[in-house]
């Protein structure tokens, strides 16, 4: 702060010397000298050959003073605190702040979608929205099994047909996927679970998460235990003593297990709940619809009538078809505007690296998000919520919403100050050609000594 208050200063002192330099009218001074010339020459006056310096002895001499001196002639001359903005006019600090909102605003063209890129993100988020509504549809049980749209029966059959009810069964009857947090019951806990039966087992034990799962459901296989969230929302750990033979000691060897009961719940009447379902049981908070029921009880009831893992991976289609649309889009569009190949790859949403990407893909996701908002709304169904629609909106929500108020400021700042910092290069430059130029053919004598800036 105190070298800052230095310079300043020093630079206040320059500016007050410059502007009492008295600059002569030299206008018409080379016409004036021309006409003394020819009237000496009338007169027969011979002129005198231009003088050049030859010897040492009459070489200038150019005193260089230290940073010491400056500021004590400064300190002498000017004896309060200068700001910077004190060395500017009104005139010029108005052409300052100028000069910062036009680089601030080319720093956002950089980042702003054109026509284009927001027809790209709008029509991709229509698709999606499309697909969810026609295609997905929501899921009904039939005597024929759980029905829904197109598009989730032919991913259901798919899923029947690789695998199949007879060979899951096997499977499940095997050594090979028994697991301790299986119980269908209380009959074999010591320790009371709310809601615990054949139809909703899967959702209250966390083993059964087909994510979560690979965190939980393992380690209740190495310790013998079931981690479960009750219907009431009551975590509970308990060992299960009875399910003593399921354990496996092996890390691998529990994962393996995890890997095979997984599989052979997976196409049973009331399969795998989605990812991370099992955490709403917490949510025992609420009053919806007619019988005023908690989100957890809004979320058991989902999954009792079929929203599983099965019509999950239907649903996360549409969240898919954005990410396929937007990024080829991007890809191609970049490769159009002359951008290389290995640049143009829509891998990364890190807007410093691919600055519109990530935007057009929030606003690709908000569009699809609030046409599955409208489409829950009007068919009054909790059952058409697109699960995975919704976590990728809250994904890049949060990615842009950091963006927009921590990093692109920060990106922005740094622009304008790189871009500053390069025009006061070619001032220095500028200073540098002409210290030489005065220098030309002087003594120079330099200080013998400065303190730091």
């Amino acid at each position: 702060m105190e070298d800052k208050k230095r310079i300043n200063k020093v630079l206040a002192y320059q500016a007050k010397q410059l502007d009492e330099i008295e600059v002569p009218d030299t206008s018409g001074i080379e016409d004036r000298i021309s006409a003394s010339e020819r009237l000496l020459s009338e007169l027969g006056y011979a002129l005198p050959p231009n003088v050049t310096r030859t010897s040492s002895t009459q070489r200038a001499v150019l005193r260089v003073p230290s940073w010491d001196d400056l500021c004590a002639e400064a300190g002498q001359a000017i004896s309060c605190d200068v700001e910077i903005e004190n060395l500017f006019t009104a005139e010029e600090l108005k052409e300052n702040a100028l000069a910062i909102r036009r680089l601030n605003f080319e720093y956002n063209q950089i980042h702003r979608l054109d026509k284009f890129d927001v027809s790209i993100a709008v029509a991709a988020g229509l698709l999606a929205g499309a697909v969810d509504i026609l295609l997905v549809g929501i899921p009904q049980k039939t005597p024929d099994g759980l029905k829904a749209g197109p598009l989730s029966n032919y991913i259901r059959d798919a899923f029947d047909r690789r695998f199949p009810p007879e060979e899951m069964e096997r499977l499940a009857n095997s050594k090979v996927s028994k697991v301790p947090f299986d119980a269908q019951d209380n009959r074999n806990t010591t320790e009371w679970v709310e809601g615990l039966s054949a139809y909703y087992h899967r959702l209250l034990s966390l083993g059964h998460d087909p994510l979560l799962g690979f965190v939980f459901g393992v380690a209740d296989i190495l310790t013998g235990r079931m981690a479960t969230i009750d219907k009431a929302g009551k975590i509970v750990s308990q060992v299960m003593e009875n399910y003593a033979d399921r354990t496996e000691a092996d890390l691998f060897a529990a994962l393996a297990k995890q890997v095979a009961h997984l599989k052979s719940d997976m196409t049973t009447s009331m399969g795998l709940p989605a990812p991370m379902m099992g955490l709403f049981n917490l949510l025992q908070f609420g009053s919806i619809g007619e019988y005023e029921q908690t989100v957890a009880e809004i979320v058991q009831g989902m999954y009792y009538e079929g929203y599983d893992f099965i019509h999950f991976c239907s649903m996360s289609v549409s969240a898919m078809l954005i990410e396929v649309v937007v990024r080829l889009s991007y890809a191609i569009k970049r490769i159009k505007e002359g951008v290389a190949v290995k640049n143009a790859i829509p891998i990364s949403t890190n807007h410093e690296r691919m600055p519109k990407l990530g935007t057009m893909l929030f606003t690709a996701h908000s569009a699809a998000a609030a046409i599955n908002a409208g489409k829950v709304v009007f068919t009054e169904n909790p059952m058409a919520i697109n699960y995975p629609q919704w976590i990728a909106f809250a994904k890049y929500s949060y990615q842009q919403l950091k963006w927009g108020l921590v990093t692109k400021p920060t990106l922005r700042d740094r622009f304008v100050l790189d871009t500053i910092d390069s025009e006061l290069q070619s001032v220095y430059e500028d200073v540098d050609a002409l210290f030489d130029e005065m220098a030309d053919g002087c003594i120079l004598m330099l200080p013998a000594s400065t303190s730091s800036l």
